[in-house]
């Protein structure tokens, strides 16, 4: 009986999560720090530290003020609130100069949630989240995938999806889920 139940919450991770997204529930997450910045004033955002209060929700999107990098920095921010009462810290991260992300962290983020700079793709590399194919620019960027790391630092959520739309309400529910767990 014991041995259906693991392969129930494997398989069910596995439908719960694209095949094609970077790193796997159980993956260790890279430890980084990265220069961010809410409401358009500058902080160094640390990986470890934030563990230390809670989950972390870290989302990388392709670049800042496109359409659909907007929608979801919209969505996300109406659920910011949401995440902080859930015990989530929320961060974006695509490969945006900071000078980008200040702009982005007023106007799109409504200064609801930081978003990190990683112009050199270290980090994006790090969670394998570099987009498959350039854009139409041919500019290399990150793909669009959401993470739920648990404070342990291992990834229990993720979710790749070009669409922003299902990104916020699945993240949110695995922190919800993670919280009730943890209260019980």
């Amino acid at each position: 009986m014991k041995r259906l139940a693991v392969w129930v919450l494997v398989f069910g991770g596995l439908l719960a999560t694209p095949v094609w997204a970077g790193l796997k529930p159980g993956d260790a997450a890279p430890d980084f720090t990265a220069q961010a910045s809410v409401g358009g004033k500058d902080f160094t955002f640390s990986l470890a530290e934030a563990l230390k209060r809670g989950p972390v929700v870290l989302y990388f999107y392709p670049k800042s003020f496109t359409r659909g990098c907007t929608i979801e920095a919209h969505q996300f921010a109406d659920a910011a609130e949401s995440f902080t009462e859930a015990g989530a810290t929320l961060i974006g991260m695509s490969k945006d100069t900071i000078e980008t992300q200040h702009k982005f962290s007023t106007e799109e983020c409504r200064d609801k949630f930081p978003v990190a700079a990683d112009p050199t793709l270290s980090v994006i590399r790090a969670y394998d989240a570099v987009r498959i194919g350039a854009t139409a620019s041919g500019e290399t960027v990150s793909d669009r995938i959401s993470y739920v790391i648990a404070p342990d630092g291992k990834v229990i959520y993720a979710y790749t999806d070009s669409v922003p739309d299902k990104h916020i309400e699945n993240t949110l529910a695995i922190v919800r889920q993670w919280r009730d767990h943890v209260k019980n």
